[in-house]
């Protein structure tokens, strides 16, 4: 059996649907109150793709998974964080039951780009955070180019995206959601790809860019519920 087997497996896939939409998502609603936008852009989408995201909180990964549709996310793997996800059998257990997570450097893609390619060979979305970590302040930092190389060098689409409200839900160190159902917002972008002749640093400045705007447009719809 191959190593990537469960990354794409139909049995895994169906396990980690229960796990994700049968426990996870509704724990995650309960605690947070989610508003998603920019849903009518994933219409056309079909996978294998990129998602790029901001990444405040140990609740985005949640957050992100809920709320794509089941076609796209199905088989969606998250890059998580080497030295910490898959440190201990346990947490590397849950990590990849949940999230179908592969194994990223806090650096970047170091080491795990060949994995990161093949999963994408293989028709596997890759969820991915640039910045590397999570904020502690809640602003975002600037990206690492590992996400736009990959689409580049796999021909892929990649669904920008953004969410705010989750560093406030559960801050930096936090390890539960503020009481009350905290608002967090969702939103997603137009699909982008590389355009001909960009370079990787070029395409990954217009993919900041990008996620940066969504930030903005989220933030100004929040500010106009209240």
């Amino acid at each position: 059996m191959s190593s990537r087997s469960r990354y794409t497996s139909p049995v895994h896939a169906g396990a980690r649907f229960v796990a994700q939409r049968g426990l996870l998502k509704p724990l995650v609603w309960r605690l947070v109150t989610v508003t998603v936008l920019g849903e009518e852009h994933l219409k056309r989408l079909n996978r294998p793709f990129v998602v790029v995201s901001n990444h405040a909180s140990h609740l985005d990964a949640p957050l992100i998974l809920g709320s794509l549709p089941r076609r796209l996310a199905r088989y969606v793997a998250a890059g998580a964080a080497a030295d910490y996800f898959f440190d201990v059998w346990w947490r590397k257990g849950l990590t990849s039951l949940f999230f179908n997570a592969f194994p990223v450097d806090r650096t970047g893609l170091r080491g795990r780009h060949g994995l990161a390619t093949s999963l994408l060979d293989d028709g596997i979305p890759l969820l991915l955070f640039p910045e590397g970590t999570r904020s502690r302040t809640g602003e975002m930092a600037a990206f690492k180019p590992g996400a736009a190389a990959l689409c580049i060098s796999r021909d892929v689409p990649c669904l920008p995206m953004a969410i705010v409200g989750a560093s406030e839900a559960m801050p930096y160190g936090q390890n539960w959601p503020s009481r009350g159902r905290p608002p967090v917002y969702v939103v997603f972008g137009e699909p982008m790809r590389a355009e001909d002749g960009e370079t990787v640093a070029q395409f990954s400045e217009r993919i900041t860019k990008e996620v940066s705007g969504l930030i903005d447009y989220a933030t100004t719809y929040r500010a106009n519920q209240t």
